[in-house]
């Protein structure tokens, strides 16, 4: 087998992001006594996912960015919040922590992964207390190594950093033996790419890849991983 070790990305790779976020939207609205429509959860996964575009790029911090995202969302509907955007980000947080939902296979795939030999670890952007509490409120908890968040390394997806730290954390030398799984071109392959290791894009949609970068495998379900990896 061509590789000992398999770096997952965690939001929707291994973790369903979309229900989560939506998730704890509704939960938190409905906390401050808000009802969370179609629009308003639109609006919110654009905004979110805007910013953490511009986290991706340097453009924003984390710490900025958890409290943006509502500012500009209750600015765009022209909402109030009584207990505040600060205190409502706060909220968000917490419902997040709770939203352990996984894409479909996920479990299964790594566990056959691991009665195969291989050694799974995360690589995640994100803020460590949701994405701990997720991973380890999911069937997931206990079939990774290591689970490395930007927030606790000082660096994100694409940085050279975060590998560094993943690789040290490992105590991987080898980049030929290691491949990263991702569903974003921008953060997971392309940081896999410019690090040198092998890149898997998880592309369930089937979503055109017009960006430049080039990943080694492309997977449309997460199973297909057992059969990429058993012939590589």
């Amino acid at each position: 087998m061509k590789y000992t070790h398999i770096l997952f990305d965690a939001d929707e790779t291994l973790l369903d992001f979309s229900q989560a976020e939506a998730f704890a939207l509704s939960e938190a609205l409905k906390h401050e006594g808000i009802t969370c429509t179609d629009e308003v959860a639109q609006a919110y996964k654009s905004i979110n996912k805007q910013l953490w575009t511009e986290y991706e790029q340097g453009e924003i911090g984390q710490d900025k960015l958890r409290t943006e995202r509502f500012e500009r969302l209750f600015r765009e509907l022209d909402l109030a919040v009584g207990c505040g955007v600060g205190p409502f980000s706060g909220l968000y947080t917490q419902f997040l922590g709770k939203a352990s939902f996984l894409v479909e296979g996920a479990a299964s795939v790594c566990r056959d992964l691991i009665d195969s030999g291989l050694r799974l670890a995360i690589i995640t952007n994100g803020i460590k207390e949701v994405q701990m509490s997720r991973i380890q409120g999911s069937e997931l908890t206990g079939c990774f190594e290591a689970i490395v968040v930007s927030e606790e390394t000082g660096y994100h997806k694409p940085e050279r950093g975060i590998f560094d730290y993943a690789f040290d954390k490992l105590r991987l030398t080898d980049k030929t033996r290691v491949l990263i799984v991702g569903d974003s071109l921008s953060s997971d392959i392309r940081g896999g790419v410019d690090y040198g290791i092998d890149t898997c894009w998880f592309n369930p949609r089937q979503l055109p890849n017009a960006s430049g970068v080039r990943p080694t495998y492309e997977i449309q379900r997460l199973g297909q991983i057992r059969g990429l990896v058993a012939g590589a």
